[in-house]
């Protein structure tokens, strides 16, 4: 038996790499320019498969708005850490931070105990309610509006 999928969420500043960015070039980047030491251990554990949120952060746009893969566990180049992601798919619906504080489901979550954390762990409980407010995310494998798009 394998190791349980492990989740993650990823802050950037939109105008230093955004979705848009992140989802064009095949959608596989680096991620990299982690500099705080607990951020560092958590890309570390990083492993292939494991989800990560895609979060812009910024004063203007603290919200998380896709999701990556993990394509390549932690390796260097010149002397820095990083780990391979791709996108895998859009929010359907953007979830701002504002909405995610005044969310029941979520109390405790460590993206508001830890916010200035470029690199956050993600419960499995906290990944699921995540997803159900803002509706899933493309490439997810759930249908949405329930399949019947016939106007007539």
């Amino acid at each position: 038996m394998g190791r349980e999928k492990q989740y993650w969420l990823l802050k950037t500043e939109p105008g230093e790499w955004s979705w848009d960015d992140q989802a064009s070039n095949g959608g596989i980047s680096k991620w990299d320019g982690v500099k705080n030491k607990q951020a560092q251990k958590n890309l570390k554990a990083m492993k292939l498969n494991d989800l990560c949120f895609f979060y812009h952060s910024g004063a203007n746009a603290r919200r998380v708005v896709g999701a990556v893969t993990v394509v390549r566990e932690w390796y260097e180049v010149g002397g820095e850490g990083v780990v391979d992601v791709k996108a895998v798919g859009e929010m359907r619906r953007p979830l701002d931070l504002k909405e995610l504080k005044g969310d029941e489901g979520l109390k405790g979550f460590q993206l508001f105990r830890q916010p200035r954390l470029s690199v956050v762990s993600v419960s499995k409980e906290v990944w699921e309610r995540v997803c159900e407010l803002g509706g899933g995310f493309e490439g997810d494998g759930k249908e949405v509006g329930g399949g019947d798009d016939d106007d007539g």
